[in-house]
């Protein structure tokens, strides 16, 4: 009977260490994947915008001999 319990025990504990040592890592990870994805959308945002501002409208032609 006491076996079944202190293996339960033993993976509980293992499993707590190593839920522990993993979140440090992986938050980590997320964290850079997070910085690198919200740097690619500034710089996306900024090239729309600067395409946007600086466009030439096509349709609008400049008045000929209007004078």
């Amino acid at each position: 009977m006491g076996k079944p319990i202190l293996q339960l025990a033993a993976v509980g504990i293992v499993g707590v260490i190593l839920w522990k040592l993993l979140a440090g890592v992986l938050m980590g990870v997320f964290f850079t994947i997070f910085k690198v994805a919200f740097l690619v959308a500034l710089v996306w945002f900024g090239v729309w915008a600067f395409k946007r501002w600086t466009e030439k409208k096509q349709d609008e032609k400049p008045a000929e001999g209007t004078g």
